[in-house]
């Protein structure tokens, strides 16, 4: 299992206590862990930032921000062959080169890449600057990349492992829905309820009625209720699945994953679904008490 680190403590607990600066204008010099003012040019973007947006309004607006009262903190980067690299704060350094500075104030900091991942991630989440497709795309990374799991992931940005398996089963959706969720046309609750229709075709065609009506989050769920009980189902079972779904969507957000709860005279059968072995080891460890 990999070590654990200190990210869900905040950025601030990575400021080392002892700090060295080094002068402004030496690029190529060796700057040793601590803080530093470096060109702004000697510094290059963080290759596995999880942030893919940026507002440019809001970038300019810092922008002007900084050019009036500097950049108050510190960029944290790592030092590499070819200078110096972000690992995180890569919105304020854009704005420093917007605002025209020469150099910035960073703190540097040994990080191999799964670190650098790691806290690009973290300061992202604790600001609140990332949408939920760019940050599920960034756990799916730490799994595929540097075999975390999903608990591992979870314990590292201070989620539960069923946030953490919500979010990455969104990248499943079809690029449209992606797109919408993206741009703010519909929202994570829109997209889970989506989720719950069988192939691309029912999706997409739900996700049409759901924007053309500006349908809320509880008013696309019961059009996804109404798409999986079928054309003739009758008014009778359809009132009757009404707390029968009720526990399905209970079921759901307990285990982070799609249920089907089936009734009949005699009893039922509740069917869990999964996407992965992961997720089933996951889903095992939760009933058991092992979560």
């Amino acid at each position: 299992m990999p070590r654990k680190t200190g990210l869900g403590k905040g950025l601030g607990a990575l400021i080392p206590s002892a700090a060295t600066w080094k002068d402004e204008h030496d690029a190529t010099a060796p700057v040793q862990v601590g803080v530093a003012e470096l060109p702004v040019n000697s510094i290059t973007p963080n290759p596995h930032q999880p942030r893919t947006m940026m507002d440019e309004a809001a970038l300019q607006e810092l922008a002007n921000s900084i050019r009036e009262h500097g950049l108050i903190q510190p960029l944290i980067v790592t030092q590499s062959t070819a200078g110096y690299q972000l690992i995180a704060g890569e919105r304020r350094w854009r704005a420093a080169q917007l605002a025209g500075l020469a150099t910035v104030p960073v703190i540097v900091k040994e990080a191999a890449p799964q670190q650098m991942l790691e806290l690009a991630l973290v300061e992202n989440l604790q600001r609140a600057d990332l949408n939920v497709l760019e940050e599920a795309a960034a756990f799916r990374q730490l799994m595929d990349e540097f075999g975390l799991t999903q608990e591992q992931v979870a314990a590292r940005v201070s989620k539960s492992r069923t946030a953490v398996a919500n979010a990455v089963r969104l990248l499943k959706l079809p690029q449209p829905v992606k797109a919408r969720l993206a741009d703010g046309t519909i929202t994570e609750g829109h997209a889970r309820a989506l989720m719950s229709l069988d192939g691309e075709a029912a999706i997409l065609k739900a996700l049409t009625t759901v924007t053309r009506n500006s349908l809320s989050v509880r008013q696309t769920e019961e059009l996804v209720r109404r798409i999986l009980a079928g054309p003739k189902a009758k008014a009778k079972k359809v009132a009757a699945s009404a707390e029968t779904r009720s526990l399905e969507d209970r079921f759901r957000r307990a285990l982070g994953t799609k249920v089907n709860l089936f009734r009949s005279r005699k009893g039922g059968k509740v069917v869990i679904h999964f996407y992965s072995d992961e997720e089933l080891d996951a889903i095992y460890r939760h009933i058991i008490g092992r979560d």
